[in-house]
């Protein structure tokens, strides 16, 4: 079996700066860069997105909605926080193109599930 091609450094480049500005344009998120390699953002210093070196979206997941999206095989569970609700989505691979619609769905959703109820409420639903 072939191993699927992956993005170039300048294609997750300027994956990763879109998802940056999804993340950054929501009510007092802010990004980290932990483990001195490890980008992720934040919302009053509790993590909503792992985007990876942009060939990632790892986010908390509504639990009603896990079993919908562990059956697309383009999510896994994510390594270490699955029992939390976090799921991952590869956006890595070259020739697929990424539906822009669902990653904000998704990385509102985990805002939303992770940010202060009033923060949260000053988000559009996706």
């Amino acid at each position: 079996m072939a191993t699927a091609k992956r993005r170039t450094a300048g294609q997750l480049a300027k994956q990763l700066d879109r998802m940056r500005a999804i993340a950054l344009d929501l009510p007092e998120a802010t990004e980290e860069l932990t483990w001195e390699t490890s980008i992720n953002f934040r919302v009053r210093n509790k993590i909503f997105l792992f985007p990876g070196s942009g060939d990632q979206v790892m986010v908390k997941a509504e639990r009603e909605e896990l079993p919908a999206l562990l059956a697309d095989p383009r999510f896994s569970p994510a390594p270490y926080l699955a029992r939390g609700g976090w799921v991952v989505l590869d956006i890595g691979v070259a020739g697929q193109d990424v539906d822009w619609d669902e990653v904000t769905e998704l990385i509102h959703t985990s805002y939303c599930l992770i940010a202060p109820k009033r923060l949260a409420a000053q988000v559009a639903p996706g």
